[in-house]
Order: structure tokens, then C-alpha cells, then sequence
């Protein structure tokens, strides 16, 4: 064996080879021409049968009520290297060619089956401009048939569904998202109306759906901006919600979520929303520094959460803005896709006129405003201040500087980048370099962290290493942070270690230069 290590001896370095565009994923590394597939596991025997087979991912996997039949997502399309497509088939039990019954879906990403077996409901989209999971549709498929929608645009269904969220009774039961806030809707695909019911929720945020078998009682994980989380159990019938868990209660005993505040204003044509949080034992005749903070996506958005990185900024004394642009997701779909082509403009605007407004209010001091963005947030951090001076210190971390680059060095550059910045490399230069925070590098005036995962591929560390090269050269103040063994998502899966000392340079640097 030519590839055989020999005890003491080292193993030899082995080369890549890529195929296709897709060959490497964030957070998962390399993976070539390798597609994840479905197996048929016997539970007495242990032996697995593979039972799918192509060059796409196969996963999500339901069995029917009856246990004849299997139904699953996979994104094995034409065009599958890029776009973001992906289809809903069912198979039989013993294998062979599935069918597809998403007819008219431009991506499925959970199913769940009927109680008679003879449906799915799947929640994904029909707009093929709607990139991202967070804005998803409710849909009711049936065999050779053209897919239903039966939830508007009032409500973004929140992924995955339940298994059996199709209850014996008929209707469907889905958390949606609306304005940054949760509510436990039910949808009777067979009744008269389609109108969705709300059997509770706002003021919080809901996932993990889970129904019990008679369809009555539906168990949820609860997070609202004074508790990050616990389970909660709502009475379908009685439309009544009680927690079943405290497991934050003596943390939040002694450390209080901060008081927020939902502004409202009109820019552009659009309602724009906005959250600000307030430091503990907040003195109106006082004056305080504020911090904006800008989610990432675009399609993100700030919600009646409990949002980590706000609660600590206001408890270290800072006023905090979140402000949901347009870009913004569970504000509908014409919302959501105003951002196309567009990063930079009218999203831009709208950030600066919730400054402004709160800057109006006489305990803001205008002199003491920090910025702090992650991912598509460290882009419009970036953009930020490229062309806005009132800001005394940036924390950007993961950010896209150079869309031009981007589109060949992230996992998602070509698909989500052609979706977003509506265009190639090939056909959109002057746009992608008009549109990137690096091209006005010259025009910083604000000192700038920047953090970055060693390997992030979503949006790769050479943004960061881009940016601070452009900053440093020109004299600017700048530090660059390398976060080792740490994928885009590491504030949240990553190492905690990692995260705590992200927090901590954070506050550090805004106690540098707004404190």
C-alpha cells in the first residue's frame, strides 16, 4: 500500500483536487465531489443500505404515517454549483427512483407528512429572488400536483417544521416570524379560508416546535430580550402558555436583561424599526455613549431575543441601536429583497436616520458613537465608516470588503452572490467595486478592530486581511484579530474561549475611544 504510514514515520502531505465550485462548505472544510446521502440502517442487524444516489445533498428525511413511503430534501438540480435550489422527493420504501413533488419551488428545506399519508407540507419559497431560509413559505404538496401555498407573506415561517405538525384535526401548526417577533399560528388547509390563526406569542421569539400526538399541546423553546431561553407548552386549545423550565433563573436574578425600547420611523417609502436597549439603572438627565449595532444576512434581523452581544454592551454603560433595515427579514418579501443589488444605499440610509434620531435625544452624547457589525454587519460597519466621521470607534468582525474577491473565495460566492449583488464577476466589476468598503479605505477616520476566523469560508479571512493592509498602509489607526480553528460561525459554535475574548476586545476597544 503506497498510502501505508509506517510507525515513526510522518504522513505525507496530500494535495486537493476541485471540480466543481462547491467543493469546500464553512464550519465543515473540504468536500469535494463528496454529497451526503440517505441509509437505510437495520435496527436489529445494523447493516445500511444506501438508498440515494447523485451530485447533490440529500437530508431532511420523513417517513409516512404507514411507513411505506419516504420523503426528502435534496439539492441535486441543474445548475446545483450556482444557485441554491433544492426540490422535495418521495421514495418508496424499498428504494429506486424517487419522484419530485415541489412543482413551482424554487427551494424546500423541511417536510413533514399528512396524518392520511397522502400530503406533505413543506416550508420554502417560490420566489427564486428569495435566497434565504429566514424568509420561507408554507406550502401543501400532493402528488403530481402544483404546490399550494397556504401562508401568506404576513407570517416567515420558522424553520424546521415539527414532524407532526399536521395534527389529526386537519390543521397545521407553525411558528412565524412577523416583525421580529414569534407567534404559534395554525393554518386548516381545507377550510374555507386560509387565514392564518395566532394561538399566541409576541414580545418573544419561538424555535424547536415539537406537537404531541393528539395535536393539542405544542412544546417550544421561549427566548425573549429578559431570558434567553427556556421551554415552553401552549395549550392549543385554550391558547394558553406556560414555561416549563428556569434555567436561567438565578443568572437572571442577579443580572436583570436591560429595558428596551421599540422606535418606529418612516424613511424611503418603507416603516422602519428599530430596538434600543438601555444600560441598567438608566438617568434620562444623564449622558451616555451609544453603540449601533448592525445584524448580519442581510436577510438577519434583530428580534424580542435575548441577544448576548446587547446585553453586554449595556451593561458595561452603553446605550444600544439595532436597527432593522430594509434587507431585514420577517418583514415581508418585498422588504427583504429591497437590499438587492443595493448593499450600501438605501439600507445605509436607513441605519443613519436611526442615528440621527437618537442622537436628537438629549442623553445621547453624538460625541461618544461606536459602530460594531459581524458578516454582512462587518460590510455595512465597514461601508459605515467609509462615509460617515461622527463614529469614534468600529468593531468589524467578518466582513465583506471586496465583493469582487468574495465572489471567488467564499463557499457561497457565486450563488449568494449573484442572487445579492445581482451579477458576476464576469458582467458587474465597476458595480462590485463601487459597492465595496475597501474602495474608500482612504476616506477612515475612525479607528478600527477588526476580528476574523482563521477559517472562516464564508466570508474568508483575506476581507479582514484586505482591509487592514489598505488601513494600515495609509497610517489609519487599525488592529486585525485572528481567531485560530474558528469557521464564520464561531461566536456561536466555535471554541467559548474564542467568543469571551471577542466580547471582551470589544468592549475594550469602545472603552478606548468612546469611554
Amino acid at each position: 500500500d503506497p498510502d501505508r504510514v509506517e510507525e515513526g514515520e510522518e504522513e505525507a502531505p496530500r494535495t486537493q483536487v476541485a471540480r466543481r465550485v462547491r467543493y469546500r462548505d464553512d464550519g465543515d472544510g473540504w468536500r469535494g465531489d463528496a454529497f451526503s446521502q440517505l441509509f437505510l440502517v437495520d435496527a436489529v442487524t445494523g447493516e445500511a443500505e444506501q438508498i440515494t444516489e447523485g451530485e447533490g445533498d440529500h437530508g431532511a428525511p420523513a417517513w409516512s404515517p404507514d411507513g411505506s413511503r419516504i420523503a426528502f430534501v435534496t439539492d441535486c438540480v441543474e445548475g446545483r454549483d450556482f444557485m441554491r435550489g433544492s426540490e422535495v422527493h418521495v421514495m418508496e420504501k424499498g428504494g429506486g427512483r424517487s419522484q419530485c413533488w415541489s412543482q413551482g419551488l424554487s427551494r424546500a428545506e423541511s417536510v413533514a407528512w399528512s396524518p392520511d399519508g397522502m400530503r406533505l407540507v413543506v416550508a420554502g419559497s417560490h420566489d427564486g429572488d428569495v435566497w434565504d431560509s429566514r424568509q420561507s413559505w408554507l406550502f401543501v404538496l400532493e402528488e403530481d400536483e402544483a404546490a399550494v401555498c397556504v401562508a401568506g407573506d404576513v407570517y416567515t415561517v420558522v424553520q424546521p417544521l415539527a414532524p407532526r405538525c399536521w395534527t389529526p384535526r386537519g390543521g397545521i401548526l407553525f411558528i412565524g416570524d412577523r416583525a421580529g417577533e414569534s407567534f404559534l399560528c395554525r393554518v386548516n388547509p381545507d377550510g374555507p379560508s386560509l387565514e392564518n390563526e395566532v394561538l399566541g406569542g409576541g414580545g418573544q421569539v419561538y424555535t424547536g416546535l415539537s406537537v404531541d400526538r393528539a395535536g393539542g399541546q405544542a412544546a417550544m423553546v421561549m427566548s425573549s430580550p429578559v431570558c434567553p431561553g427556556d421551554v415552553v407548552v401552549m395549550d392549543v386549545g385554550a391558547k394558553r402558555q406556560r414555561a416549563v423550565t428556569a434555567v436561567n433563573a438565578e443568572f437572571l436574578e442577579a443580572h436583570p436583561g436591560a429595558r428596551v425600547e421599540k422606535l418606529v420611523f418612516e424613511r424611503g417609502g418603507e416603516t422602519i424599526q428599530a430596538r434600543v436597549l438601555f444600560p441598567q439603572g438608566f438617568d434620562e438627565a444623564r449622558s451616555y455613549p451609544l453603540v449601533l449595532d448592525i445584524h448580519g444576512g442581510p436577510n438577519g434581523r434583530f428580534s424580542d431575543s435575548y441577544d448576548v452581544t446587547h446585553q453586554i454592551l449595556a451593561g458595561a454603560g452603553y446605550i444600544v441601536l439595532a436597527v432593522n433595515p430594509r434587507g431585514s427579514s420577517s418583514y415581508g418579501p418585498e422588504f427583504l429583497k429591497a437590499v438587492l443589488g443595493d448593499w450600501g444605499g438605501e439600507d445605509f440610509l436607513d441605519l443613519m436616520v436611526g442615528v440621527d434620531l437618537l442622537c436628537e435625544r438629549s442623553y445621547v452624547d453624538a460625541d461618544r458613537l461606536g459602530v460594531h457589525g459581524y458578516s454582512y454587519g462587518g460590510f455595512m460597519s465597514s461601508w459605515v465608516v467609509g462615509h460617515d466621521h461622527r463614529f469614534k470607534a468600529a468593531v468589524i468582525g467578518a466582513p465583506c470588503i471586496n465583493l469582487h474577491s468574495m465572489y471567488g473565495t467564499s463557499d457561497i460566492g457565486v450563488s449568494f452572490g449573484e442572487n445579492q449583488w445581482q451579477g458576476s464577476v464576469l458582467e458587474n466589476v465597476e458595480a462590485l467595486v463601487e459597492r465595496s468598503p475597501l474602495t474608500y479605505a482612504s476616506e477612515v477616520q475612525t479607528p478600527v478592530l477588526l476580528m476574523h476566523g482563521e477559517e472562516d469560508y464564508r466570508c474568508p479571512i483575506e476581507q479582514a486581511e484586505q482591509f487592514f493592509v489598505a488601513l494600515k498602509r495609509q497610517g489609519k489607526a487599525v488592529e486585525f484579530v485572528r481567531f485560530p480553528k474558528s469557521s464564520h460561525g464561531f461566536r456561536r459554535s466555535g471554541h467559548p474561549v474564542l467568543h469571551v475574548e471577542y466580547l471582551d476586545r470589544m468592549l475594550s476597544w469602545l472603552g478606548r475611544y468612546c469611554s
